[in-house]
């Protein structure tokens, strides 16, 4: 959770101090973190190249981590962190709507609660580079939508292939979606772009690798609430990267969005217990 925000603060570093595409960020994680999970590879994973399901997830994937990029070339990290956490709360939507997941009255509070940390976030931006949104906010809206699909795809996918699978076609799919892309938009690679591209990849793939390792040795809902300790990286990064400190009502939202998932993480594991 801390390697994560890790590898987006070089994505930010990419394209704020150095001037990269958001596409070519986007574009060397997937390719980058496709090389770097090559040892996944099992004969099963071929298997998966005619599922357009698994295409389909992968491209919802190439949409937020597109748009989460474009997100930080615009705005302070913790703000991206915290408008992209309406993902699981679309995620939850989607998942009654399509998945016919039970909905109780709690969780759905919770998730409302949520929703209100997010507003209180993206509204110092009202009436300022926009109508509503300002750009960075409005990617990080657009980022966290497109993930909340991309989750709810997975859970739709869960049993279809191994975890290693799914995780190294993601990567694989969303490198080859992005090639022409990210080939037009390609930069002159110096030592500090070759060094922060390579952070950016294996920060977010490193990431992603002990998620899996994690998720094989614990339950979900154990693990869920630590999903939250993004928003602590995000701050303390963006503070001492970027020098960017969020404000009161920034603090209210990211307290509200913390306090709304670690209690449904609780309501979950009560459940299963």
């Amino acid at each position: 959770m801390s390697l994560i925000p890790a590898g987006d603060a070089a994505g930010k570093l990419m394209t704020q101090d150095h001037g990269l595409s958001p596409i070519f960020v986007a574009w060397s994680r997937f390719a980058l973190g496709a090389l770097l999970a090559l040892p996944l590879i099992r004969p099963t994973t071929f298997r998966l190249l005619g599922d357009w399901r698994i295409w389909f997830r992968a491209l919802l994937l190439v949409g937020g981590i597109t748009s989460v990029q474009t997100a930080l070339a615009h705005a302070p990290l913790a703000d991206v962190f915290a408008v992209f956490f309406i993902g699981p709360i679309f995620s939850f939507a989607l998942s009654a709507l399509l998945l016919r997941e039970a909905v109780t009255w709690p969780r759905a509070a919770l998730m409302a609660l949520g929703f209100v940390g997010v507003v209180l976030v993206v509204r110092p931006s009202l009436g300022g580079e926009g109508p509503l949104l300002s750009t960075g906010r409005s990617f990080a809206l657009l980022a966290g939508l497109f993930y909340g699909a991309f989750l709810t795809a997975s859970r739709w996918l869960a049993t279809a292939a191994r975890p290693a699978d799914l995780l190294f076609t993601q990567l694989f799919f969303g490198a080859i979606a992005l090639t022409p892309f990210g080939l037009a938009v390609l930069p002159e690679i110096t030592a500090p772009i070759a060094g922060l591209t390579f952070v950016s990849a294996a920060f977010s793939a490193l990431g992603n690798f002990l998620l899996i390792y994690a998720y094989m040795r614990a339950n979900a809902s154990e693990l869920a609430p630590y999903v939250y300790f993004q928003l602590a990286s995000a701050v303390a990064l963006g503070w001492v990267i970027f020098g960017d400190f969020p404000d009161a009502l920034t603090w209210a939202g990211l307290a509200l969005i913390a306090t709304a998932g670690l209690a449904s993480a609780l309501l979950a594991s009560r459940k299963r217990a």
